[in-house]
């Protein structure tokens, strides 16, 4: 039994007839009966019975229809949807990041995206850490993941997009505000600062830079993202040493707004922070999935 069998069936009960169908297909009758009788053979029952007009299924071959006729309309259409996916037309592209990275890091290639590929659908998810974005991404619920890069993990592959410097986050009116850069050795040593979530991968990497440096920093205030470490230091409730995110405004930076109440000083001893994509195999990617993770690293690149 095969699917060209079911196809030709369905299509001689819905005519009524072998010959209307032998001559749409371009084939002898005796081909179209075969394909009938295959499945006879199969089933083990008569599918149609002859009469003076033509051929009428049987009680069987109404059975086999409907769920033949059922069967291929979803092939048809899982084709269809396939071919979708390999032109990059719809499907999904399901990425692991939160309102911090879209804000700071997508919402340029989110807005792109959209008016480019307006049939994918885009599905953004919340993971915790990046253990679970890895354990997604290994299970194939996710497609990407914006992080922090680090160590090698098995199974996973690492593409840096960007190198975000760090800087020092306080209120306008802060001692330190007017200074061009800070030095972390001499400046920070004695100072407690706002804490990036702990079990974090950019607070691991901030104290290995710190490290590097013979510095321990002290911290008073802890915090779950980076925006909230940013409001509380506009706030005056204290300082945090952050990444430069892309949009905020760094002294020295053509874009800078001195009326803000916050100020960014650069921190130039500090090694950056490298972020960038997350995927199980980039050459398993979806063309959709791939469309979107080359269009954000390309607006992150100045490409965009």
């Amino acid at each position: 039994m095969t699917l060209d069998d079911l196809r030709v069936f369905v299509a001689v009960c819905r005519a009524g007839s072998l010959s209307s169908v032998a001559r749409e297909l371009g084939c002898t009758q005796s081909a179209v009966s075969q394909h009938v009788k295959r499945l006879e053979r199969e089933t083990g029952v008569a599918l149609l019975e002859r009469q003076p007009r033509g051929v009428v299924p049987t009680q069987a071959g109404r059975v086999l229809e409907a769920a033949a006729a059922e069967g291929i309309s979803g092939l048809d259409l899982a084709v269809r949807q396939l071919r979708d996916l390999v032109d990059g037309e719809s499907g999904y592209v399901r990425v692991a990041t939160g309102a911090t990275t879209v804000r700071h890091f997508m919402s340029e290639a989110v807005v792109a995206y959209r008016r480019l590929h307006p049939k994918v659908n885009l599905e953004f998810r919340t993971v915790s850490s990046g253990r679970g974005s890895f354990d997604a991404l290994a299970d194939g619920t996710l497609d990407l993941a914006w992080i922090t890069l680090g160590p090698p993990v098995r199974g996973i592959e690492q593409r840096p997009v960007v190198e975000l410097p760090w800087v020092l986050a306080v209120r306008a009116g802060d001692p330190l505000a007017e200074r061009r850069h800070v030095d972390v050795g001499a400046d920070l040593r004695d100072v407690r600062l706002i804490r990036l979530p702990p079990n974090s991968a950019s607070a691991a990497h901030l104290e290995a830079a710190c490290a590097e440096l013979g510095v321990r920093l002290a911290h008073d205030t802890s915090v779950a993202d980076w925006d909230t470490a940013l409001l509380l230091a506009e706030l005056g409730v204290g300082r945090a040493v952050v990444p430069a995110l892309p949009g905020l405004p760094v002294p020295g930076d053509s874009h800078g707004d001195d009326s803000r109440a916050l100020r960014l000083i650069p921190l130039p001893a500090l090694r950056p922070l490298p972020v960038g994509w997350a995927v199980r195999r980039w050459d398993a990617l979806s063309p959709p999935a791939r469309a979107f993770a080359d269009l954000v690293e390309g607006y992150r690149r100045g490409n965009g």
